[in-house]
């Protein structure tokens, strides 16, 4: 590990000091030692609520209502007819289907066209589809989170990011965590990931909010309370 060698900025800037500090703290490091060489104790607390799965599964609905996400709730046994009155509601013709998505999943819909998302789908054709349908890898209940990383049910990260309305399954209490510590040691760092916190929204422009700028205007979330056995 060795020190910078960028080029120094004007006298007494807080480049040169914050700088000065890296040095100072580097003194002692022997040469061709790496960081990773080196054991980092993480003993802080990784979340702020207890491990309850019925508190983290309200905090997670929650979140994702404050965030403009839509809620809903059900059991292994109603999801299927949930997801096709969501489509229904919606008026969709057709709805992307990622591989690996659990067929019974889709057992109760009808009337839509289901494309799989492991077909020649580029961004114009899938500009014209009106949903797409997908599990997730974790959801995070503190940051009201949805962490997609293309594993099987979850597709491609343009199949979520450019159709409309995207309805996106949960499992409770399996893939929903309390915290970003948490959630991130199931996550492979190597897989291209795509984190959802709420509908795509901007307020950039004079700080008027403006949603389907960059990814789906309506976000759906089931979440799902499966039997613990």
């Amino acid at each position: 590990m060795t020190a910078s060698t960028a080029a120094p900025g004007p006298a007494g800037s807080s480049r040169d000091l914050v700088l000065g500090r890296v040095r100072a703290a580097l003194a002692d490091v022997p040469p061709g030692e790496a960081a990773a060489d080196v054991p980092v104790v993480r003993d802080y607390r990784d979340a702020h609520r207890p491990d309850d799965p019925a508190a983290l599964l309200d905090l997670l609905a929650e979140n994702l209502a404050d965030y403009r996400a839509i809620v809903h709730r059900t059991d292994e046994a109603g999801l299927p007819a949930t997801l096709a009155r969501l489509l229904a509601e919606h008026g969709t013709r057709n709805a992307v289907v990622p591989p690996g998505l659990p067929p019974e999943w889709l057992g109760e819909i009808v009337g839509v066209e289901l494309l799989a998302g492991a077909g020649p789908l580029d961004a114009a054709r899938l500009d014209a589809v009106d949903s797409v349908l997908t599990g997730c890898a974790v959801a995070i209940a503190e940051t009201g989170t949805l962490v997609l990383d293309g594993g099987d049910g979850q597709g491609r990260r343009m199949l979520t990011l450019v159709p409309d309305h995207h309805v996106c399954v949960v499992l409770a209490p399996e893939q929903v965590v309390a915290s970003v510590p948490r959630a991130l040691p199931r996550l492979d760092p190597a897989r291209p990931q795509t984190w959802i916190s709420g509908p795509s929204a901007t307020s950039d422009i004079e700080l008027s909010r403006v949603e389907g700028v960059h990814g789906p205007r309506t976000l759906e979330v089931v979440l799902v309370a499966c039997d613990p056995r």
